[in-house]
């Protein structure tokens, strides 16, 4: 794992963009093709703010899965990871190749099948995500499943931690409304990506970036499982890194990325 830390949420989404977009390119340029998965949430939005804008992409050669999905919410939901990925991502591009979005209001066994059987059509290049509150890797909450080697899986109840994420990211009015289920990328999938970028902004994702890094691997937190994969970078900003115990020249500072 490298680590780079940034001076804002801005600079940190600009420099994970770019590592996307390389990574990304380098596909294409290699097999024709790049298959990406993309997260969604608030930690997200300057990292594919950036990529949208990236040169040089040519988009329809890119196939497209994402993270997660609440079960039975409808894609007019502000919730919606399909309403996200769709306007802050899908609309603002040429059509991709290929966009295997969640749906959340399908019978989830039989989505989950579909999309398994999609997702193993395409090995994954790059995988763009995130961390939660809780640790957690999409909707993997602690303790995670480290090993079930299905793509994707059922999570029948999310955790409160990560409930309580959600509705102080605004998504929902109360924590009664976040759906008690979701389906979720397996944290075996997302390893099995060739490339992860990792974007970690923020104060409130301090003590997870910090059991990330600190704590040894275990599924109590799920993120601690990206240090060992072979290119995982981990993008943060100094509020998200400030509870690191090392001193923050021990990590990468740069407004640049070394691919």
């Amino acid at each position: 794992m490298r680590i780079y830390i940034e001076k804002n949420a801005q600079d940190l989404g600009a420099i994970a963009g770019d590592a996307a977009a390389q990574h990304i390119r380098e596909a294409i340029a290699g097999q024709g093709t790049a298959n990406i998965i993309l997260a969604t949430g608030t930690s997200q939005f300057e990292t594919l703010k950036r990529l949208i804008k990236a040169p040089g992409i040519a988009w329809d050669k890119v196939v497209m899965f994402h993270l997660d999905e609440y079960i039975n919410i409808p894609i007019s939901h502000k919730a919606s990871f399909r309403k996200y990925l769709t306007e802050l991502f899908l609309d603002k591009l040429p059509p991709l190749k290929a966009a295997h979005l969640i749906n959340g209001e399908a019978d989830p066994t039989a989505e989950c099948e579909r999309l398994n059987k999609l997702i193993d059509k395409h090995p994954i290049d790059v995988a763009l995500i995130g961390i939660g509150e809780n640790c957690h890797l999409a909707f993997n909450d602690p303790p995670a499943d480290f090993d079930t080697t299905a793509p994707y899986i059922i999570i029948d109840k999310l955790d409160e931690d990560c409930k309580q994420q959600q509705m102080n990211e605004g998504w929902f009015a109360s924590l009664d409304e976040v759906p008690a289920r979701a389906i979720s990328m397996s944290v075996q999938q997302i390893m099995k990506s060739k490339h992860i970028i990792c974007s970690v902004p923020d104060l409130r994702k301090a003590k997870a970036v910090k059991n990330c890094l600190e704590q040894p691997i275990s599924n109590l937190y799920p993120a601690s499982i990206l240090s060992s994969h072979q290119s995982c970078d981990l993008f943060l900003e100094t509020l998200s890194a400030s509870l690191l115990s090392n001193d923050a020249s021990h990590y990468k500072m740069t407004a640049n990325y070394e691919g």
